[in-house]
């Protein structure tokens, strides 16, 4: 699943080609993405059409593009999602959706192979109508999120390390890849209860918070099976992993063999020496 990084490097490829491009048609082919309104493609359609792009923005894992005068069209890639502009002629691939036709003649294509996006059409003040923004945490890349700005996130929480990283009501952004190599930089283990780490710990989790992520932007996301960007490019952050899809190979650190466990779920790469339990 795309994650914070590599929605961010969608965002920057796609910002400069749709700013002040007007849609002109849209073509739905799988309606019951559409949760707002919800499987309603006419209404979609007829709202979008005409409308100009005036800010491309990133909430977490989802991308906004603001459309004049106060509608946003919301997207989440979930599993496998790809939100591409196409110069055309280019024939229309299979696992295409959406396409939105610009006035420059290009298009926008939502593909998704596996059907689990999530698509939003709200005005501007009914955002928070979407759950998952209205209840997300801290974006941790801006000014904002201090160390004590994750205390204060962690303050009141028994969950372990890596199940509070994925939780987005907790940090915004965060997913399975960059939890694991968020949690190996900091040195703590990912079945680790939060409110034992001491302030020192802390500290060196919101250092591997942000260091991590502006990694991956830096690189343009982790490209390992189907992310790409806004032109079908693939990011390099894969050949900086540390940890993740490591299992069974010796740590980068200390040579101990990284280990394989399920946390929140989620398959959890580490390495034993280097993030002790305690």
């Amino acid at each position: 699943m795309p994650e914070l990084p590599e929605v961010e490097t969608v965002r920057r490829s796609l910002e400069p080609n749709l700013l002040n491009k007007t849609i002109t048609e849209v073509k739905v082919f799988l309606p019951k993405l559409i949760k707002i309104p919800s499987g309603d493609a006419e209404a979609f359609g007829r709202i979008l059409t005409g409308r100009k792009f005036k800010a491309i923005k990133r909430r977490g894992k989802y991308l906004l593009l603001y459309l004049e005068p106060d509608w946003v069209l919301v997207i989440h890639l979930r599993m496998t999602g790809r939100l591409l502009y196409i110069e055309k002629p280019v024939p229309v691939e299979k696992h295409t959706h959406f396409i939105f036709c610009l006035d420059d003649g290009n298009e926008l294509r939502f593909h998704d192979v596996r059907q689990f996006g999530l698509i939003y059409l709200v005005q501007e003040k009914d955002l928070e109508t979407i759950e998952g923004l209205k209840t997300m945490g801290p974006e941790p890349l801006s000014e904002d999120f201090t160390l004590e700005c994750l205390k204060n996130s962690i303050k009141g929480k028994k969950q372990r390390a890596k199940v509070f990283l994925l939780d987005q009501r907790c940090v915004a952004g965060i997913g399975n890849i960059y939890a694991d190599e968020i949690l190996f930089q900091a040195g703590i283990h990912p079945d680790r209860r939060v409110d034992t780490l001491r302030d020192d710990e802390k500290e060196a989790l919101w250092r591997a918070i942000k260091d991590r992520l502006q990694a991956g932007v830096d690189h343009r996301g982790t490209s390992i099976k189907d992310y790409v960007d806004g032109f079908g490019q693939a990011g390099s952050f894969q050949n900086q992993l540390q940890v993740y899809g490591k299992y069974g190979e010796p740590c980068p650190r200390c040579g101990t063999i990284i280990q394989r466990t399920k946390s929140g779920g989620r398959t959890t790469s580490f390495c034993p020496r280097c993030q002790k339990i305690r």
